[in-house]
């Protein structure tokens, strides 16, 4: 059976639709009318080998959070209804990324509590986008998919590469986390629930 999920969110301030099958082979579609926003996603998925498509609009002509905030809420919602009950998935992982000069160490816990703990000092633009945003993505989605995901930029200098590293970081850990472990027998938790 595929873990593949589609969600749909319309507010007064944005449209999101994502589509994510988390045993894909790195396919993208992304529009979300931030062009800095679209490569990151882009690079996670490319990453965590998942096909993702993302198609948002919003008031992007007053800021970018709405709209990085919400496809941060659409796709924790459309990854925690893709996983299902979890049943066979190695559930942590850890990763230690490099971006040329940037290195982000990340850990995550599908555990079905939702916490984020992100250390990183993005402060600036890339392009016209707040790095910082970068932060409010990490959470929408960290508490709508209902994980616990720790993501520290340790060093770097250029917010891009800073950026860049964490995204891949993220997908590296959906990748690594949700892969069956083949000796696991149904959901990886002594509640048996995560």
């Amino acid at each position: 059976m595929a873990r593949k999920a589609e969600v749909e969110r319309r507010t007064q301030e944005t449209e999101v639709k994502v589509v994510l099958e988390l045993d894909g082979s790195g396919r993208y579609e992304v529009r979300t009318g931030v062009g800095f926003f679209d490569h990151m996603l882009s690079l996670m998925a490319k990453h965590g080998l998942l096909d993702l498509k993302v198609e948002a609009t919003g008031d992007i002509e007053v800021d970018f959070h709405h709209t990085v905030e919400d496809v941060g809420i659409t796709l924790g919602e459309a990854f925690r209804r893709a996983l299902g009950e979890g049943a066979g998935i190695r559930r942590f992982a850890w990763a230690l990324l490099p971006m040329d000069e940037a290195l982000a160490a990340m850990a995550l816990d599908i555990s079905g509590r939702p916490f984020l703990v992100f250390r990183a000092d993005l402060k600036g633009k890339v392009g016209e986008f707040d790095a910082e945003l970068v932060e409010v993505f990490f959470r929408a989605f960290a508490t709508h998919a209902a994980v616990t995901l720790h993501a520290n930029l340790l060093y770097g200098k250029n917010l891009h590469h800073c950026c860049e590293a964490l995204f891949k970081g993220l997908g590296v850990l959906l990748k690594e986390a949700t892969r069956l472990e083949p000796r696991m027998e149904g959901p990886p938790s002594t509640k048996g629930m995560l």
